[in-house]
């Protein structure tokens, strides 16, 4: 009995990503419904200064939060429940609740282009997966299961062995 209830527990973190939670909210599902951007016709320059600063004021808010999988509050937070709080705090867009689903939404970007608010995610185990947001010089911030909500090196060796691709979804 216990055996089978483990397999069932495993079973679901491993089909789910960071989180089991699945909402019903609507949410972008595709880059053509981002249009209506919070800054349509700000400078590029602009909006990369504001998307800085409102980014730097949510994770001050937020660092430090414990990780908890499935968790979506200051008690605990998972990855993407980190990542779609995020995006509807700072630029009022709503991602879907999970990595299943947020690893779908946006463009397609190669590493080497990685700017400033991309979702970075990562294959962490056979059907895990992990997501943060891309900051500059190689760090993103993200709720890590060992240290909580931090800021990580895209170099650090762990993350550099797992990174799996990019996605844009502003600008």
């Amino acid at each position: 009995m216990i055996k089978s209830i483990i397999l069932i527990f495993l079973c679901l973190f491993f089909t789910t990503g960071c989180s089991y939670k699945n909402s019903s909210q609507k949410f972008i599902s595709s880059y053509k419904e981002l249009d209506n951007l919070p800054y349509p016709s700000a400078s590029l320059e602009h909006t990369l200064l504001e998307t800085n600063n409102q980014l730097k004021n949510f994770y001050k808010e937020w660092r430090g939060v414990r990780y908890k999988w499935g968790g979506s509050t200051k008690r605990g937070i998972d990855c993407s429940a980190f990542v779609q709080k995020a995006y509807r705090n700072s630029f009022n867009l709503k991602l879907p609740r999970t990595t299943k689903y947020q690893h779908k939404v946006g463009k397609y970007i190669n590493k080497n282009s990685l700017r400033l608010g991309d979702l970075v995610f990562f294959k962490t185990g056979w059907d895990s997966r992990h997501v943060g947001i891309y900051l500059d010089n190689g760090r993103f911030m993200h709720a890590s299961t060992s240290k909580g909500v931090i800021i990580s090196s895209l170099n650090n060796r762990y993350y550099k062995k797992h990174y799996w691709k990019a996605k844009r979804v502003l600008f």
